[in-house]
Protein backbone atom coordinates (compact mmCIF):
# COMPACT_ATOMS: atom_id res chain seq x y z
CA UNK A 1 0.00 0.00 0.00
CA UNK A 2 1.15 3.28 -0.95
CA UNK A 3 2.15 6.17 1.97
CA UNK A 4 3.20 9.45 2.18
CA UNK A 5 3.67 11.67 5.42
CA UNK A 6 0.93 14.33 5.96
CA UNK A 7 3.72 16.91 6.20
CA UNK A 8 4.87 15.65 2.98
CA UNK A 9 1.40 15.64 0.91
CA UNK A 10 0.22 19.28 2.37
CA UNK A 11 3.67 20.97 1.48
CA UNK A 12 3.12 24.28 3.63
CA UNK A 13 -0.48 25.10 2.13
CA UNK A 14 -2.23 23.94 5.60
CA UNK A 15 -0.56 23.50 9.69
CA UNK A 16 -1.78 20.52 12.11
CA UNK A 17 0.26 18.70 14.59
CA UNK A 18 -0.12 15.57 12.80
CA UNK A 19 2.72 16.34 10.02
CA UNK A 20 4.27 13.00 10.97
CA UNK A 21 1.12 10.96 10.24
CA UNK A 22 1.17 8.39 7.89
CA UNK A 23 -1.39 9.12 4.79
CA UNK A 24 -2.79 5.80 2.72
CA UNK A 25 -4.81 7.58 0.55
CA UNK A 26 -7.27 10.80 -0.65
CA UNK A 27 -11.19 10.96 -0.71
CA UNK A 28 -13.86 13.62 -0.96
CA UNK A 29 -16.35 10.83 -1.03
CA UNK A 30 -17.31 9.78 2.61
CA UNK A 31 -18.50 6.37 0.89
CA UNK A 32 -14.91 5.79 0.07
CA UNK A 33 -13.37 6.46 3.21
CA UNK A 34 -10.36 3.74 4.48
CA UNK A 35 -8.16 3.44 7.57
CA UNK A 36 -5.32 6.16 7.09
CA UNK A 37 -6.89 8.23 4.64
CA UNK A 38 -7.65 12.39 4.42
CA UNK A 39 -11.45 12.36 3.82
CA UNK A 40 -12.10 16.23 1.62
CA UNK A 41 -15.18 17.62 3.57
CA UNK A 42 -16.68 19.34 0.48
CA UNK A 43 -19.78 21.55 -0.12
CA UNK A 44 -22.09 20.12 -2.69
CA UNK A 45 -25.48 20.65 -3.80
CA UNK A 46 -27.00 18.25 -2.45
CA UNK A 47 -24.51 17.37 0.37
CA UNK A 48 -22.02 18.73 2.79
CA UNK A 49 -19.02 16.57 3.49
CA UNK A 50 -18.81 18.73 6.69
CA UNK A 51 -21.54 16.41 8.17
CA UNK A 52 -19.68 13.25 7.72
CA UNK A 53 -16.99 14.09 9.37
CA UNK A 54 -17.15 12.38 12.32
CA UNK A 55 -18.54 9.13 10.74
CA UNK A 56 -15.36 9.63 8.52
CA UNK A 57 -12.98 9.43 11.26
CA UNK A 58 -14.83 6.64 13.29
CA UNK A 59 -13.96 4.55 10.10
CA UNK A 60 -10.38 5.26 10.41
CA UNK A 61 -9.63 8.04 7.90
CA UNK A 62 -6.53 9.80 9.84
CA UNK A 63 -7.52 13.35 9.15
CA UNK A 64 -10.64 16.09 7.78
CA UNK A 65 -9.97 19.09 5.58
CA UNK A 66 -12.97 21.39 6.79
CA UNK A 67 -13.48 24.64 6.43
CA UNK A 68 -15.07 25.65 10.07
CA UNK A 69 -13.79 24.12 13.28
CA UNK A 70 -15.93 20.96 13.90
CA UNK A 71 -14.48 20.16 17.26
CA UNK A 72 -12.96 17.47 15.76
CA UNK A 73 -9.06 18.19 17.62
CA UNK A 74 -6.55 17.47 16.03
CA UNK A 75 -8.15 15.45 14.02
CA UNK A 76 -9.19 18.25 11.46
CA UNK A 77 -7.38 20.84 9.06
CA UNK A 78 -8.64 23.92 8.84
CA UNK A 79 -8.49 25.83 5.46
CA UNK A 80 -10.63 28.24 4.16
CA UNK A 81 -11.47 26.57 0.44
CA UNK A 82 -11.46 22.34 1.05
CA UNK A 83 -11.97 22.08 -2.55
CA UNK A 84 -8.68 24.35 -3.63
CA UNK A 85 -6.93 22.39 -1.03
CA UNK A 86 -7.72 18.81 -1.74
CA UNK A 87 -6.71 19.71 -5.42
CA UNK A 88 -3.69 20.24 -4.13
CA UNK A 89 -3.04 17.53 -1.68
CA UNK A 90 -4.54 15.24 -5.16
CA UNK A 91 -1.86 16.68 -7.43
CA UNK A 92 0.89 16.10 -4.31
CA UNK A 93 -0.46 12.80 -4.10
CA UNK A 94 0.53 11.72 -7.68
CA UNK A 95 4.13 13.23 -7.39
CA UNK A 96 2.51 16.99 -9.82
CA UNK A 97 2.31 15.76 -13.27
CA UNK A 98 0.60 18.72 -13.95
CA UNK A 99 3.99 20.31 -13.47
CA UNK A 100 5.48 17.85 -16.19
CA UNK A 101 3.65 18.32 -19.19
CA UNK A 102 1.96 21.19 -21.59
CA UNK A 103 -1.11 21.36 -20.94
CA UNK A 104 -3.59 23.16 -23.55
CA UNK A 105 -7.68 23.76 -22.78
CA UNK A 106 -10.84 24.37 -24.32
CA UNK A 107 -13.74 26.03 -23.28
CA UNK A 108 -17.26 27.14 -24.53
CA UNK A 109 -20.77 25.58 -25.24
CA UNK A 110 -20.27 24.48 -28.20
CA UNK A 111 -17.27 22.61 -30.99
CA UNK A 112 -14.85 21.85 -27.91
CA UNK A 113 -14.48 18.57 -29.34
CA UNK A 114 -13.52 18.95 -32.62
CA UNK A 115 -10.59 21.59 -31.55
CA UNK A 116 -9.17 19.11 -29.04
CA UNK A 117 -9.35 16.33 -31.71
CA UNK A 118 -7.87 18.56 -34.37
CA UNK A 119 -5.10 20.21 -31.78
CA UNK A 120 -3.94 16.92 -30.97
CA UNK A 121 -3.88 15.40 -34.45
CA UNK A 122 -1.95 18.41 -35.50
CA UNK A 123 0.44 18.21 -32.60
CA UNK A 124 1.07 14.15 -32.97
CA UNK A 125 1.63 14.89 -36.78
CA UNK A 126 3.96 17.47 -35.51
CA UNK A 127 5.99 14.70 -33.41
CA UNK A 128 4.45 15.31 -29.87
CA UNK A 129 3.09 12.15 -27.46
CA UNK A 130 -0.21 14.02 -26.89
CA UNK A 131 -2.96 12.89 -23.69
CA UNK A 132 -6.41 13.94 -24.34
CA UNK A 133 -9.13 14.49 -22.16
CA UNK A 134 -12.64 14.84 -23.65
CA UNK A 135 -16.31 14.11 -23.89
CA UNK A 136 -16.14 11.14 -26.27
CA UNK A 137 -13.03 9.53 -24.41
CA UNK A 138 -9.35 10.15 -22.56
CA UNK A 139 -6.36 9.22 -24.99
CA UNK A 140 -2.96 8.36 -23.63
CA UNK A 141 -1.19 8.61 -27.36
CA UNK A 142 -2.65 6.03 -29.15
CA UNK A 143 -4.89 4.02 -26.11
CA UNK A 144 -7.91 4.89 -25.19
CA UNK A 145 -9.58 5.27 -21.87
CA UNK A 146 -13.15 5.12 -21.08
CA UNK A 147 -14.13 8.69 -19.92
CA UNK A 148 -17.88 9.64 -17.43
CA UNK A 149 -17.35 13.06 -17.18
CA UNK A 150 -15.94 15.67 -19.60
CA UNK A 151 -13.54 17.18 -17.14
CA UNK A 152 -12.89 14.42 -14.65
CA UNK A 153 -12.87 14.77 -10.68
CA UNK A 154 -9.80 16.22 -9.29
CA UNK A 155 -8.36 12.97 -7.72
CA UNK A 156 -9.41 10.32 -11.23
CA UNK A 157 -7.55 13.88 -13.15
CA UNK A 158 -4.21 14.29 -10.92
CA UNK A 159 -4.48 9.93 -11.56
CA UNK A 160 -4.72 10.10 -15.50
CA UNK A 161 -2.08 13.23 -15.53
CA UNK A 162 0.31 10.69 -13.81
CA UNK A 163 -0.48 7.95 -16.20
CA UNK A 164 0.29 10.14 -19.43
CA UNK A 165 2.99 11.81 -17.70
CA UNK A 166 4.61 8.10 -17.18
CA UNK A 167 3.57 7.51 -20.95
CA UNK A 168 5.87 10.23 -22.29
CA UNK A 169 3.14 12.86 -23.00
CA UNK A 170 4.45 15.83 -24.69
CA UNK A 171 1.37 17.54 -24.34
CA UNK A 172 -2.03 17.19 -23.05
CA UNK A 173 -5.27 18.74 -24.62
CA UNK A 174 -8.39 18.84 -22.56
CA UNK A 175 -12.25 20.08 -23.28
CA UNK A 176 -12.78 21.88 -19.52
CA UNK A 177 -16.15 22.19 -18.85
CA UNK A 178 -17.53 25.02 -17.32
CA UNK A 179 -18.89 22.16 -14.08
CA UNK A 180 -14.84 21.37 -13.86
CA UNK A 181 -13.94 25.03 -13.47
CA UNK A 182 -16.46 25.76 -10.94
CA UNK A 183 -16.03 22.70 -8.80
CA UNK A 184 -12.15 23.07 -9.16
CA UNK A 185 -11.53 19.55 -10.60
CA UNK A 186 -8.54 20.65 -12.72
CA UNK A 187 -6.73 21.49 -9.17
CA UNK A 188 -4.16 24.11 -10.30
CA UNK A 189 -3.31 23.41 -14.15
CA UNK A 190 -1.81 25.81 -15.89
CA UNK A 191 -2.06 26.26 -20.02
CA UNK A 192 0.09 27.33 -22.19
CA UNK A 193 -3.10 27.84 -24.09
CA UNK A 194 -6.85 28.28 -23.41
CA UNK A 195 -9.57 28.84 -26.10
CA UNK A 196 -12.68 30.08 -25.69
CA UNK A 197 -14.98 28.54 -28.54
CA UNK A 198 -18.50 30.35 -27.80
CA UNK A 199 -21.37 30.52 -25.13
CA UNK A 200 -25.11 29.24 -25.65
CA UNK A 201 -28.10 28.65 -23.45
CA UNK A 202 -27.07 25.21 -21.97
CA UNK A 203 -26.57 23.95 -18.37
CA UNK A 204 -28.66 26.95 -17.05
CA UNK A 205 -30.31 23.92 -14.62
CA UNK A 206 -26.91 24.12 -13.11
CA UNK A 207 -25.65 27.95 -13.54
CA UNK A 208 -29.10 29.26 -13.42
CA UNK A 209 -28.28 32.27 -15.39
CA UNK A 210 -25.99 32.91 -18.04
CA UNK A 211 -24.00 35.40 -16.67
CA UNK A 212 -22.96 32.85 -14.11
CA UNK A 213 -22.75 30.49 -16.85
CA UNK A 214 -19.94 33.17 -18.30
CA UNK A 215 -18.43 33.52 -14.92
CA UNK A 216 -17.40 30.18 -15.20
CA UNK A 217 -16.00 29.95 -18.69
CA UNK A 218 -13.69 32.65 -17.40
CA UNK A 219 -12.18 31.36 -14.13
CA UNK A 220 -9.73 28.98 -17.30
CA UNK A 221 -8.60 32.12 -18.16
CA UNK A 222 -6.96 33.28 -14.72
CA UNK A 223 -4.60 30.42 -15.43
CA UNK A 224 -3.05 30.25 -18.83
CA UNK A 225 -0.05 32.43 -20.71
CA UNK A 226 -2.25 32.86 -24.27
CA UNK A 227 -5.79 33.09 -24.64
CA UNK A 228 -7.16 32.39 -27.99
CA UNK A 229 -10.59 33.84 -28.49
CA UNK A 230 -13.76 33.48 -30.83
CA UNK A 231 -14.20 36.98 -31.35
CA UNK A 232 -17.56 36.38 -33.81
CA UNK A 233 -19.44 35.04 -30.56
CA UNK A 234 -21.02 38.20 -28.27
CA UNK A 235 -19.29 36.59 -25.19
CA UNK A 236 -16.04 36.05 -26.78
CA UNK A 237 -16.31 39.80 -28.02
CA UNK A 238 -16.90 40.64 -23.86
CA UNK A 239 -14.21 37.82 -22.79
CA UNK A 240 -11.70 39.56 -25.49
CA UNK A 241 -12.29 42.61 -24.22
CA UNK A 242 -11.94 41.63 -19.89
CA UNK A 243 -8.50 38.67 -20.14
CA UNK A 244 -5.06 40.38 -19.24
CA UNK A 245 -3.21 37.81 -20.56
CA UNK A 246 -1.51 37.74 -24.11
CA UNK A 247 -4.70 37.16 -26.63
CA UNK A 248 -5.40 36.21 -29.97
CA UNK A 249 -8.31 36.51 -32.15
CA UNK A 250 -9.79 33.99 -34.30
CA UNK A 251 -13.36 34.55 -36.57
CA UNK A 252 -14.74 35.10 -39.85
CA UNK A 253 -13.44 38.88 -39.38
CA UNK A 254 -10.27 40.50 -41.42
CA UNK A 255 -9.55 42.06 -38.23
CA UNK A 256 -8.77 39.25 -36.57
CA UNK A 257 -5.37 37.75 -36.06
CA UNK A 258 -6.41 34.33 -37.83
CA UNK A 259 -9.50 34.56 -39.92
CA UNK A 260 -11.05 32.57 -43.14
CA UNK A 261 -11.55 33.50 -46.90
CA UNK A 262 -12.66 32.22 -49.99
CA UNK A 263 -14.76 29.32 -48.48
CA UNK A 264 -16.04 26.92 -50.54
CA UNK A 265 -18.14 23.85 -48.34
CA UNK A 266 -18.31 20.73 -50.47
CA UNK A 267 -20.46 17.54 -48.97
CA UNK A 268 -17.10 15.95 -48.17
CA UNK A 269 -15.17 18.57 -46.76
CA UNK A 270 -14.20 22.52 -46.79
CA UNK A 271 -11.71 24.33 -49.18
CA UNK A 272 -10.57 28.26 -48.01
CA UNK A 273 -7.52 30.32 -47.16
CA UNK A 274 -6.08 30.57 -44.14
CA UNK A 275 -5.26 34.09 -43.19
CA UNK A 276 -2.84 35.00 -40.62
CA UNK A 277 0.40 37.13 -40.24
CA UNK A 278 -0.26 38.83 -43.08
CA UNK A 279 0.06 36.01 -45.44
CA UNK A 280 -2.72 33.57 -46.84
CA UNK A 281 -2.38 29.62 -47.02
CA UNK A 282 -4.48 27.42 -48.87
CA UNK A 283 -6.31 24.81 -46.48
CA UNK A 284 -7.85 22.31 -48.14
CA UNK A 285 -9.82 20.56 -45.28
CA UNK A 286 -11.74 16.67 -44.60
CA UNK A 287 -14.45 18.20 -42.55
CA UNK A 288 -17.45 20.56 -43.83
CA UNK A 289 -19.70 23.09 -42.57
CA UNK A 290 -18.79 27.06 -41.81
CA UNK A 291 -18.58 25.49 -37.67
CA UNK A 292 -15.52 23.67 -38.72
CA UNK A 293 -13.80 26.24 -40.26
CA UNK A 294 -14.24 27.98 -37.07
CA UNK A 295 -13.12 24.58 -35.48
CA UNK A 296 -10.12 24.94 -37.70
CA UNK A 297 -9.32 28.23 -37.27
CA UNK A 298 -9.22 27.47 -33.20
CA UNK A 299 -6.96 24.54 -33.28
CA UNK A 300 -4.70 26.64 -35.66
CA UNK A 301 -4.25 29.44 -33.54
CA UNK A 302 -4.36 27.59 -30.41
CA UNK A 303 -1.23 25.95 -32.27
CA UNK A 304 0.65 28.49 -33.19
CA UNK A 305 0.22 29.98 -29.70
CA UNK A 306 2.52 27.24 -28.09
CA UNK A 307 5.16 28.29 -30.86
CA UNK A 308 4.23 25.77 -33.99
CA UNK A 309 4.73 27.49 -37.87
CA UNK A 310 1.62 28.09 -39.48
CA UNK A 311 2.66 25.97 -42.87
CA UNK A 312 3.73 22.69 -39.70
CA UNK A 313 0.25 23.06 -38.12
CA UNK A 314 -1.34 23.73 -41.95
CA UNK A 315 -0.11 20.80 -43.46
CA UNK A 316 -1.06 18.84 -40.51
CA UNK A 317 -4.74 19.81 -40.37
CA UNK A 318 -5.21 18.52 -43.79
CA UNK A 319 -4.57 15.43 -42.79
CA UNK A 320 -7.29 14.71 -39.94
CA UNK A 321 -10.47 12.77 -41.26
CA UNK A 322 -12.88 13.77 -38.54
CA UNK A 323 -14.51 13.38 -35.04
CA UNK A 324 -17.00 10.78 -34.42
CA UNK A 325 -20.28 11.71 -33.97
CA UNK A 326 -19.59 15.44 -34.99
CA UNK A 327 -21.04 16.30 -38.35
CA UNK A 328 -20.57 12.15 -38.77
CA UNK A 329 -21.77 11.02 -42.41
CA UNK A 330 -23.03 7.13 -41.67
CA UNK A 331 -22.81 5.39 -44.85
CA UNK A 332 -25.87 3.26 -46.29
CA UNK A 333 -25.13 3.15 -50.16
CA UNK A 334 -28.16 4.91 -50.74
CA UNK A 335 -29.44 7.63 -52.77
CA UNK A 336 -29.83 9.79 -49.60
CA UNK A 337 -27.41 11.17 -46.93
CA UNK A 338 -27.69 9.90 -42.99
CA UNK A 339 -25.47 12.85 -40.95
CA UNK A 340 -24.84 11.94 -37.32
CA UNK A 341 -23.79 15.04 -34.81
CA UNK A 342 -23.92 15.72 -30.82
CA UNK A 343 -25.68 19.07 -31.57
CA UNK A 344 -27.84 19.52 -28.58
CA UNK A 345 -28.42 22.78 -28.02
CA UNK A 346 -30.96 25.63 -30.17
CA UNK A 347 -27.48 27.46 -31.32
CA UNK A 348 -25.70 24.00 -32.06
CA UNK A 349 -28.75 23.10 -33.99
CA UNK A 350 -29.03 26.19 -35.99
CA UNK A 351 -25.02 25.75 -36.69
CA UNK A 352 -24.77 21.88 -38.19
CA UNK A 353 -28.46 22.25 -40.21
CA UNK A 354 -27.49 25.92 -41.85
CA UNK A 355 -24.08 24.43 -42.71
CA UNK A 356 -25.77 20.96 -44.31
CA UNK A 357 -28.33 23.26 -46.29
CA UNK A 358 -25.86 25.06 -48.16
CA UNK A 359 -24.48 21.94 -49.75
CA UNK A 360 -27.97 19.64 -49.51
CA UNK A 361 -29.35 19.45 -52.95
CA UNK A 362 -33.11 17.42 -52.07
CA UNK A 363 -34.73 18.35 -48.57
CA UNK A 364 -33.07 18.47 -44.86
CA UNK A 365 -34.88 16.56 -42.25
CA UNK A 366 -33.65 16.78 -38.90
CA UNK A 367 -34.25 14.52 -36.08
CA UNK A 368 -33.94 15.17 -32.61
CA UNK A 369 -35.15 15.97 -28.95
CA UNK A 370 -34.28 16.79 -25.52
CA UNK A 371 -32.77 15.71 -22.63
CA UNK A 372 -34.53 15.39 -19.40
CA UNK A 373 -33.85 16.82 -15.87
CA UNK A 374 -32.32 19.35 -18.22
CA UNK A 375 -32.86 23.18 -19.01
CA UNK A 376 -36.22 22.78 -19.96
CA UNK A 377 -36.14 26.38 -21.44
CA UNK A 378 -34.26 25.59 -24.36
CA UNK A 379 -36.60 22.98 -25.94
CA UNK A 380 -39.02 25.43 -27.38
CA UNK A 381 -35.67 27.14 -28.65
CA UNK A 382 -34.55 23.41 -30.11
CA UNK A 383 -37.61 23.52 -32.25
CA UNK A 384 -37.12 26.83 -33.36
CA UNK A 385 -33.41 26.40 -34.45
CA UNK A 386 -34.59 23.29 -36.18
CA UNK A 387 -37.51 24.95 -38.29
CA UNK A 388 -35.27 27.06 -39.19
CA UNK A 389 -33.24 25.84 -41.77
CA UNK A 390 -34.98 22.05 -42.16
CA UNK A 391 -37.79 20.79 -44.74
CA UNK A 392 -39.03 18.66 -42.13
CA UNK A 393 -38.84 17.70 -38.57
CA UNK A 394 -39.19 14.25 -37.06
CA UNK A 395 -39.34 14.64 -32.70
CA UNK A 396 -38.45 12.05 -30.83
CA UNK A 397 -37.07 11.15 -27.37
CA UNK A 398 -33.52 12.01 -26.55
CA UNK A 399 -32.14 10.91 -23.02
CA UNK A 400 -35.06 11.32 -21.10
CA UNK A 401 -34.04 10.37 -17.82
CA UNK A 402 -36.61 10.50 -15.21
CA UNK A 403 -38.84 12.72 -17.22
CA UNK A 404 -41.85 11.36 -19.30
CA UNK A 405 -40.92 11.38 -23.11
CA UNK A 406 -43.92 12.68 -24.07
CA UNK A 407 -43.65 15.80 -21.24
CA UNK A 408 -40.43 16.92 -22.91
CA UNK A 409 -41.60 16.39 -26.62
CA UNK A 410 -44.57 18.75 -25.66
CA UNK A 411 -42.16 21.32 -24.21
CA UNK A 412 -40.55 21.12 -27.60
CA UNK A 413 -43.49 21.29 -29.59
CA UNK A 414 -44.93 24.72 -28.15
CA UNK A 415 -41.47 25.91 -30.12
CA UNK A 416 -43.46 24.97 -33.60
CA UNK A 417 -46.49 26.85 -33.06
CA UNK A 418 -45.77 29.69 -35.29
CA UNK A 419 -44.07 27.60 -37.68
CA UNK A 420 -45.74 26.34 -40.91
CA UNK A 421 -42.42 23.68 -40.75
CA UNK A 422 -43.98 19.92 -41.39
CA UNK A 423 -43.27 17.38 -38.85
CA UNK A 424 -43.84 13.84 -37.07
CA UNK A 425 -43.56 12.89 -33.88
CA UNK A 426 -41.99 9.44 -33.43
CA UNK A 427 -41.38 9.06 -29.48
CA UNK A 428 -39.36 5.88 -30.32
CA UNK A 429 -35.88 7.05 -30.86
CA UNK A 430 -35.26 4.05 -33.01
CA UNK A 431 -38.55 4.26 -34.50
CA UNK A 432 -37.85 7.98 -35.27
CA UNK A 433 -34.73 7.08 -37.53
CA UNK A 434 -36.35 4.41 -39.28
CA UNK A 435 -39.11 6.69 -40.17
CA UNK A 436 -37.08 9.51 -40.91
CA UNK A 437 -35.16 7.01 -43.70
CA UNK A 438 -38.45 5.74 -45.42
CA UNK A 439 -39.05 9.57 -45.51
CA UNK A 440 -35.85 9.99 -47.28
CA UNK A 441 -36.44 11.18 -51.46
CA UNK A 442 -33.00 11.21 -53.53
CA UNK A 443 -31.06 14.15 -52.46
CA UNK A 444 -32.28 14.65 -49.19
CA UNK A 445 -30.30 14.93 -45.71
CA UNK A 446 -31.00 13.52 -42.83
CA UNK A 447 -29.12 14.73 -39.53
CA UNK A 448 -29.84 12.71 -36.52
CA UNK A 449 -29.08 15.75 -33.65
CA UNK A 450 -28.63 15.10 -30.14
CA UNK A 451 -26.72 11.52 -29.63
CA UNK A 452 -23.29 12.07 -31.64
CA UNK A 453 -21.20 10.14 -30.14
CA UNK A 454 -22.89 8.73 -27.44
CA UNK A 455 -23.64 4.85 -27.91
CA UNK A 456 -26.07 4.43 -24.72
CA UNK A 457 -29.90 6.65 -23.92
CA UNK A 458 -30.55 6.92 -20.52
CA UNK A 459 -33.84 6.25 -18.74
CA UNK A 460 -35.86 6.61 -15.54
CA UNK A 461 -33.15 5.64 -12.25
CA UNK A 462 -30.15 6.69 -14.97
CA UNK A 463 -30.57 3.04 -16.58
CA UNK A 464 -28.20 3.42 -19.61
CA UNK A 465 -29.70 1.24 -22.83
CA UNK A 466 -27.29 0.83 -25.64
CA UNK A 467 -28.38 2.53 -28.68
CA UNK A 468 -25.74 3.36 -31.47
CA UNK A 469 -27.10 5.22 -34.14
CA UNK A 470 -24.79 4.14 -36.80
CA UNK A 471 -25.84 0.62 -35.62
CA UNK A 472 -29.61 1.41 -35.98
CA UNK A 473 -29.08 2.96 -39.55
CA UNK A 474 -27.32 -0.33 -40.24
CA UNK A 475 -30.59 -1.99 -39.24
CA UNK A 476 -33.12 0.26 -41.07
CA UNK A 477 -32.07 -0.11 -44.33
CA UNK A 478 -33.04 -3.23 -44.89
CA UNK A 479 -36.92 -1.98 -44.18
CA UNK A 480 -36.06 1.15 -46.33
CA UNK A 481 -36.89 -0.07 -49.96
CA UNK A 482 -34.28 0.90 -52.41
CA UNK A 483 -35.08 2.95 -55.79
Amino acid sequence: MREMQLYTLLEDNAKTSLENLEITGLTDDSRKVQSGMVFACIRGERFDGHTAAAEALEKGAAAVLVDHDLGLGDRQILTEDTRALYGKLCAAWFGHPERKMRFIGVTGTNGKTTITNLIKHILTENGRKVGLIGTIQNEIGDEIVHTDNTTPFVYDLMALYAKMAEAGCDDVVMEVSSFGLVQQRIGETHFAAAVFTNLTQDHLDYHGTMENYYQAKKLLFSRCDTAVIDTDDDYGKRLYSEVTCPKIAYGSSNQADFYADAIKLRADGTSFWLCCGGKSYPVDLHLTGMFNVSNALAAVAACCAVGMSVDDVRKALETCTGVRGRCEVIPTGRDFTVICDYAHTPDAVENILRSVKEYTKGRLICLFGCGGNRDATKRPKMAKAAAKYADFLVVTSDNPRDEEPEAIIADILAGLTDSDVPYEVVTDRKEAILRSMQLAQPEDVIVLAGKGHEDYQVLKGGVHIHMDEREIVRECLPLVPKR
